[in-house]
Protein backbone atom coordinates (compact mmCIF):
# COMPACT_ATOMS: atom_id res chain seq x y z
CA UNK A 1 0.00 0.00 0.00
CA UNK A 2 1.10 3.56 -0.87
CA UNK A 3 1.45 5.87 2.00
CA UNK A 4 0.95 9.79 1.02
CA UNK A 5 3.11 12.43 2.59
CA UNK A 6 1.86 14.24 5.06
CA UNK A 7 0.00 17.68 4.06
CA UNK A 8 -0.96 16.54 0.48
CA UNK A 9 -4.83 16.07 -0.35
CA UNK A 10 -6.11 12.89 -0.83
CA UNK A 11 -6.33 11.25 -4.27
CA UNK A 12 -9.62 11.80 -6.03
CA UNK A 13 -11.85 8.65 -5.97
CA UNK A 14 -14.08 10.40 -8.71
CA UNK A 15 -14.23 13.08 -10.97
CA UNK A 16 -10.51 14.01 -13.08
CA UNK A 17 -7.22 13.77 -11.90
CA UNK A 18 -5.97 17.23 -11.49
CA UNK A 19 -2.42 18.63 -10.62
CA UNK A 20 0.36 16.00 -9.08
CA UNK A 21 -2.35 13.19 -9.44
CA UNK A 22 -1.84 12.91 -13.28
CA UNK A 23 -0.06 9.77 -13.86
CA UNK A 24 1.48 10.66 -17.67
CA UNK A 25 4.90 11.90 -17.33
CA UNK A 26 3.56 14.01 -21.06
CA UNK A 27 0.48 16.18 -21.80
CA UNK A 28 -1.62 17.87 -24.27
CA UNK A 29 -1.78 21.10 -22.75
CA UNK A 30 -4.86 23.65 -23.54
CA UNK A 31 -4.75 26.75 -21.73
CA UNK A 32 -7.47 28.70 -19.94
CA UNK A 33 -7.90 30.65 -23.14
CA UNK A 34 -8.98 27.82 -24.95
CA UNK A 35 -5.56 27.59 -27.53
CA UNK A 36 -3.49 24.42 -27.89
CA UNK A 37 0.23 24.96 -26.08
CA UNK A 38 1.02 21.65 -27.57
CA UNK A 39 2.92 18.36 -25.48
CA UNK A 40 4.88 18.95 -22.55
CA UNK A 41 5.82 17.38 -19.44
CA UNK A 42 3.15 17.44 -16.65
CA UNK A 43 5.75 19.00 -13.53
CA UNK A 44 6.04 22.08 -16.40
CA UNK A 45 2.64 22.12 -17.32
CA UNK A 46 1.78 22.15 -13.73
CA UNK A 47 3.97 25.22 -12.82
CA UNK A 48 2.65 26.55 -15.90
CA UNK A 49 -0.76 26.45 -14.72
CA UNK A 50 0.20 27.00 -10.83
CA UNK A 51 1.79 30.90 -12.68
CA UNK A 52 -2.08 31.35 -13.76
CA UNK A 53 -3.27 30.33 -10.79
CA UNK A 54 -5.38 27.10 -11.89
CA UNK A 55 -5.01 23.73 -11.74
CA UNK A 56 -3.75 21.11 -14.46
CA UNK A 57 -6.86 18.92 -15.13
CA UNK A 58 -6.85 15.84 -17.11
CA UNK A 59 -9.89 16.45 -19.24
CA UNK A 60 -9.43 13.75 -21.75
CA UNK A 61 -7.10 11.22 -20.25
CA UNK A 62 -7.33 7.89 -22.83
CA UNK A 63 -5.69 10.14 -25.21
CA UNK A 64 -2.37 9.69 -26.30
CA UNK A 65 -0.89 11.60 -24.71
CA UNK A 66 -3.27 12.44 -21.96
CA UNK A 67 -4.97 15.87 -22.34
CA UNK A 68 -4.99 18.56 -19.59
CA UNK A 69 -6.37 21.70 -19.43
CA UNK A 70 -6.00 25.11 -17.23
CA UNK A 71 -8.99 25.08 -14.69
CA UNK A 72 -10.10 25.86 -11.45
CA UNK A 73 -11.14 22.10 -10.31
CA UNK A 74 -13.42 22.80 -7.81
CA UNK A 75 -15.38 24.92 -10.50
CA UNK A 76 -15.02 22.17 -13.02
CA UNK A 77 -15.91 19.72 -11.01
CA UNK A 78 -19.38 21.79 -9.77
CA UNK A 79 -20.01 22.50 -13.42
CA UNK A 80 -20.09 18.59 -14.58
CA UNK A 81 -22.42 17.80 -11.30
CA UNK A 82 -24.65 20.24 -12.27
CA UNK A 83 -24.93 19.05 -16.15
CA UNK A 84 -25.52 15.46 -14.62
CA UNK A 85 -28.73 16.76 -12.46
CA UNK A 86 -29.47 18.27 -15.03
CA UNK A 87 -29.74 15.02 -17.11
CA UNK A 88 -31.28 13.10 -14.77
CA UNK A 89 -34.04 15.48 -14.05
CA UNK A 90 -34.68 15.89 -17.63
CA UNK A 91 -35.19 11.92 -18.26
CA UNK A 92 -38.26 10.35 -18.30
CA UNK A 93 -39.20 6.61 -16.93
CA UNK A 94 -41.51 5.04 -18.89
CA UNK A 95 -44.65 3.68 -16.79
CA UNK A 96 -46.94 0.96 -16.76
CA UNK A 97 -51.00 2.14 -16.40
CA UNK A 98 -53.61 0.20 -15.79
CA UNK A 99 -57.12 0.01 -17.20
CA UNK A 100 -59.53 -2.60 -16.17
CA UNK A 101 -62.45 -3.17 -17.66
CA UNK A 102 -64.92 -6.50 -18.13
CA UNK A 103 -65.91 -8.42 -21.30
CA UNK A 104 -69.48 -7.43 -21.26
CA UNK A 105 -68.78 -3.47 -21.45
CA UNK A 106 -71.32 -0.88 -21.86
CA UNK A 107 -70.07 1.49 -25.06
CA UNK A 108 -69.97 4.49 -22.89
CA UNK A 109 -68.11 3.38 -20.36
CA UNK A 110 -65.86 1.69 -22.97
CA UNK A 111 -65.06 5.63 -24.37
CA UNK A 112 -64.42 6.31 -20.66
CA UNK A 113 -61.56 4.02 -21.10
CA UNK A 114 -60.39 4.89 -24.20
CA UNK A 115 -60.23 8.06 -23.60
CA UNK A 116 -57.84 7.36 -20.55
CA UNK A 117 -56.08 4.88 -22.34
CA UNK A 118 -55.06 7.39 -25.18
CA UNK A 119 -53.87 10.10 -22.58
CA UNK A 120 -51.68 7.50 -20.81
CA UNK A 121 -49.92 6.72 -24.28
CA UNK A 122 -49.37 10.47 -25.36
CA UNK A 123 -47.57 10.64 -22.12
CA UNK A 124 -45.40 7.95 -23.43
CA UNK A 125 -46.54 5.72 -20.86
CA UNK A 126 -47.32 1.89 -21.37
CA UNK A 127 -50.77 0.78 -20.71
CA UNK A 128 -51.48 -2.81 -19.45
CA UNK A 129 -55.21 -3.41 -20.62
CA UNK A 130 -57.16 -6.41 -18.04
CA UNK A 131 -60.02 -8.16 -18.51
CA UNK A 132 -61.92 -9.32 -15.61
CA UNK A 133 -63.91 -12.37 -15.26
CA UNK A 134 -66.22 -13.62 -13.32
CA UNK A 135 -68.58 -16.46 -12.94
CA UNK A 136 -69.87 -18.20 -15.87
CA UNK A 137 -68.12 -14.85 -18.06
CA UNK A 138 -65.22 -17.42 -17.89
CA UNK A 139 -66.73 -19.85 -20.26
CA UNK A 140 -67.20 -16.72 -22.96
CA UNK A 141 -63.27 -16.06 -23.20
CA UNK A 142 -64.45 -15.00 -26.89
CA UNK A 143 -65.96 -11.71 -25.54
CA UNK A 144 -63.07 -10.81 -23.82
CA UNK A 145 -60.98 -11.36 -27.67
CA UNK A 146 -63.13 -9.12 -29.35
CA UNK A 147 -63.23 -6.19 -26.46
CA UNK A 148 -59.23 -6.23 -26.69
CA UNK A 149 -59.37 -6.51 -30.22
CA UNK A 150 -61.47 -3.39 -30.17
CA UNK A 151 -59.29 -1.64 -28.30
CA UNK A 152 -56.12 -2.74 -30.48
CA UNK A 153 -57.89 -1.37 -33.42
CA UNK A 154 -59.09 1.91 -31.67
CA UNK A 155 -55.59 2.35 -30.70
CA UNK A 156 -54.10 1.25 -34.01
CA UNK A 157 -52.25 4.96 -35.15
CA UNK A 158 -50.96 5.93 -31.62
CA UNK A 159 -50.12 2.64 -30.41
CA UNK A 160 -48.77 -0.77 -30.77
CA UNK A 161 -49.21 -4.22 -28.88
CA UNK A 162 -46.15 -4.96 -27.43
CA UNK A 163 -47.90 -8.04 -25.42
CA UNK A 164 -50.66 -9.58 -27.18
CA UNK A 165 -54.18 -10.90 -25.39
CA UNK A 166 -53.16 -13.98 -23.13
CA UNK A 167 -55.40 -15.77 -20.40
CA UNK A 168 -53.69 -15.31 -16.60
CA UNK A 169 -56.68 -16.80 -14.38
CA UNK A 170 -59.49 -14.88 -14.75
CA UNK A 171 -57.96 -12.72 -16.44
CA UNK A 172 -57.32 -11.61 -19.39
CA UNK A 173 -54.20 -9.19 -20.64
CA UNK A 174 -52.69 -7.11 -22.94
CA UNK A 175 -49.76 -4.36 -23.09
CA UNK A 176 -49.64 -1.40 -25.43
CA UNK A 177 -46.70 0.76 -26.04
CA UNK A 178 -46.09 4.00 -27.71
CA UNK A 179 -45.66 3.67 -31.51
Amino acid sequence: MMRRPLGQPPMPLNGPRYNEFIQSPKVRVIDENGENLGVMYTREAMEQAQEVGLDLVEVSPNADPPVAKFLDVGKFKYEAQKKANLARKSQKTQEIKEIKMRPNIDDHDYDTKMKKVFEFIEEGDKVKVTLRFRGRELAHGQLGMQVLQRVQADTNEVAKVEQFPRMEGRQMLMVLAPK
